[in-house]
């Protein structure tokens, strides 16, 4: 049995790692606990909160845009009402789900249904089934948490990586009504088909006032800037995992060591950051290490976790958004469409 096993990515930048000297995760979490807990509320969740605050004011001034008769008005009113969107569906959407805005659960669960359910289209209990349950705790875990529904085996690159997303916004409440009756899920279901359907005529209701357009262009327009973000929505959550170390379920590694290898982060991109939130970006590693922490958190505590990894011989893998572009477009097949290899073996060679 070997003692030491390579963890690499597709990048090709080989590191190895001894299994059996695995730095412990309580370290770790200690040095960040310090820093959590000497860090002030604004700090810990009022910075999110302006970004929210942000992400909203974009409503009326996207719509006045709209309402412009100049293609140029009307384009930036578009961009706007897409980063709004994408700022409360994706961003806000993802950290309500792990709890962090908010100290206080039923305050963060009714927050969650606004976000994912009301502006987001889709089931909150699917997104926690899918994301809480499954992908953290077992991410790039063969089977589980491996990111296989990103994949689409039936699409080619070009089409999968800049035309498909552009169906998201249409497919997304249709896909979890279905998976809801697949589930059996009755009760949220039904919470589903009021909630949904409530926050489309919101916001078409918006549309139409500001606009005085028709229910049908209000619609088009509604799917539109919902279509803003998604094709780097789709590459963001590719790139962060698909071609890295994969585990089998029987011989899985230590949390720390699970982590350190199969996620990676996106280096800075202000433009990204500000519109998917640095959980999801510039600190995902620090996110599946510590998911209840805020985008501000986990921007605060990425020093500490990286040198503590790269201090203990760990991988820390950062590369650009460009930089993963090219990778997926030159193995796509390897990568999306055939089914993910285990690359790496603990325990059991």
């Amino acid at each position: 049995m070997e003692a030491k096993r390579r963890a690499s990515d597709v990048s090709q930048r080989n590191v190895y790692v001894d299994v059996k000297k695995l730095p412990s995760f309580s370290g770790l979490n200690n040095l960040v606990q310090d820093i959590v807990k000497s860090s002030s509320a604004w700090e810990r969740y009022g910075y999110d909160w302006m970004g929210v605050l942000g992400a909203v004011a974009c409503v009326p001034i996207g719509l006045n845009l709209l309402a412009h008769p100049f293609l140029v008005a009307k384009a930036l009113g578009m961009i706007l009402l897409g980063c709004y969107h994408n700022c409360i569906a994706q961003k806000a959407g993802h950290l309500v789900l792990h709890g962090a805005y908010s100290p206080w659960r039923t305050f963060n669960e009714i927050i969650t249904r606004v976000c994912v359910e009301v502006v987001g289209s889709f089931p909150t209990w699917l997104a926690h089934d899918i994301h809480i349950r499954i992908h953290h705790p077992h991410t790039n875990i063969i089977g589980l948490g491996d990111s296989s529904s990103w994949r689409a085996p039936y699409l080619t690159c070009i089409p999968y990586m800049f035309f498909a997303p552009m169906l998201l916004p249409i497919l997304t409440p249709v896909l979890g009504v279905l998976m809801l009756v697949e589930a059996k899920q009755w009760r949220q279901l039904m919470m589903f088909l009021i909630t949904m359907p409530a926050g489309i005529a919101i916001h078409m209701c918006l549309i139409m006032s500001y606009t005085s357009c028709s229910m049908l262009t209000a619609a088009v327009v509604l799917m539109a800037y919902r279509a803003v973000f998604m094709v780097p929505y789709i590459h963001i959550n590719i790139f962060q995992h698909i071609g890295l170390p994969m585990y089998s379920q029987k011989n899985r590694p230590a949390r720390i060591y699970q982590m350190a290898t199969g996620s990676l982060n996106l280096t800075h991109n202000w433009f990204l950051d500000l519109t998917f939130g640095s959980s999801l970006t510039t600190c995902h590693v620090e996110h599946h290490l510590f998911p209840t922490l805020s985008d501000n958190m986990c921007t605060k505590v990425k020093p500490v976790v990286s040198k503590y990894l790269l201090e203990n011989g760990l991988p820390y893998h950062e590369e650009s958004y460009w930089q993963r572009m090219l990778v997926f477009l030159e193995h796509y097949d390897e990568l999306m469409v055939n089914a993910p290899p285990i690359t790496h073996f603990i325990g059991i060679q």
